[in-house]
């Protein structure tokens, strides 16, 4: 069990991270594709990207950024920068600045776990033209497991963020680090992750948290190894169904009164109205409440467009939470 500790302050400075972390993903999608998983709602995904990552298989490049992520155990900490909150290119920036003192210790610690190609040692030192190749590998990677892929991994983290979202504005950040049970568990300034591959304590002593949701965590949660780090806790989110290539591009129109009418023609003017209601997330009462609907019909409308993949619905303890899908999105923006 991994147990961390929250003074008020660090109550005060816990926040959920503002969207899909990419580096994150990309890390944790490494783990996934070299495991053992069945999960057959990515089935799919896996079958794609090693049959495109197949050619490749070859690079050097490649073969030292699958060795850095094993999928089970160890992982180097210096992977996942906490500057990657702020995007793909800031957290390839941060792993190319990364101390020589920290890849050295990290690669050491997953050294005595796994065995490492050549290439390892030039970039336990440090060599800028390593770690120059170790982020052209990462984005090369990106490029075929995540960018095809990546509205449909953003439309799953954002319906996590609603959700706490709606946690914190009922609790506060206390009702926020409740909500994230069953995995974890918040009693009295302190939250237990269950199921951690080993023991520990974590004192976040006036840092506070920042929680990270995401696509391609596995059942467990995780958090950096050394904490002199800034406290990081990523978490996966419910992965609505899978994963399939986007399709379409470029940006929505605006909704229009005559785009509003054309929406009603082709659903129905109630249906069109609860994927308007959903907008920015609604439970089945508060749909029924905005339409003027019964609580069975909100939930036979939601249950339709679930159906139809334009929704997707999360259940928090006696309520369920309903958010748009990007198809959902584009149907109600079209």
């Amino acid at each position: 069990m991994l147990t961390i500790h929250f003074s008020r302050e660090d109550i005060l400075r816990t926040r959920v991270a503002p969207g899909a972390d990419p580096v994150w993903e990309l890390v944790l999608s490494l783990h996934l594709l070299q495991g053992r998983s069945r999960d057959p709602l990515m089935a799919h995904w896996r079958r794609g990207v090693a049959g495109e990552l197949r050619r490749d298989a070859g690079s050097a490049q490649l073969r030292l950024l699958f060795a850095l992520n094993p999928p089970r155990g160890y992982f180097p900490d210096f992977l996942t920068p906490y500057d990657s909150v702020q995007g793909f290119d800031a957290g390839l920036e941060a792993v190319r600045s990364t101390p020589a003192e920290r890849l050295h210790r990290d690669l050491t610690l997953l050294a005595g776990e796994h065995a490492l190609p050549s290439g390892a040692a030039g970039l336990a030192r440090g060599e800028p033209e390593v770690l120059r190749q170790l982020t052209d590998s990462m984005s090369q990677y990106r490029s075929v497991a995540l960018e095809p892929y990546w509205a449909r991994i953003e439309a799953a983290v954002e319906a996590d963020r609603t959700r706490r979202a709606r946690a914190l504005l009922d609790g506060g950040v206390e009702g926020l680090l409740a909500s994230l049970r069953p995995a974890m568990r918040w009693d009295s300034g302190v939250l237990e992750v269950r199921d951690y591959p080993y023991s520990r304590e974590l004192h976040l002593d006036g840092r506070g948290l920042l929680l990270v949701p995401s696509f391609f965590c596995a059942s467990t949660p995780v958090a950096l190894v050394d904490p002199a780090l800034p406290p990081v806790l990523v978490y996966p989110v419910d992965r609505l169904g899978g994963l399939a290539p986007a399709s379409g591009g470029g940006v929505a129109p605006a909704r229009d009164g005559a785009g509003r009418e054309a929406l009603a023609a082709l659903i129905g003017r109630t249906r069109a109205a609860v994927l308007e209601a959903t907008d920015e997330g609604c439970t089945t009462g508060e749909v029924a409440r905005r339409l003027r609907i019964s609580p069975a019909a909100a939930s036979q409308h939601t249950t339709v467009l679930r159906n139809a993949g334009l929704l997707v619905s999360q259940r928090d303890r006696n309520r369920v939470l309903h958010t748009l899908t990007p198809l959902g999105r584009a149907v109600l923006d079209a």
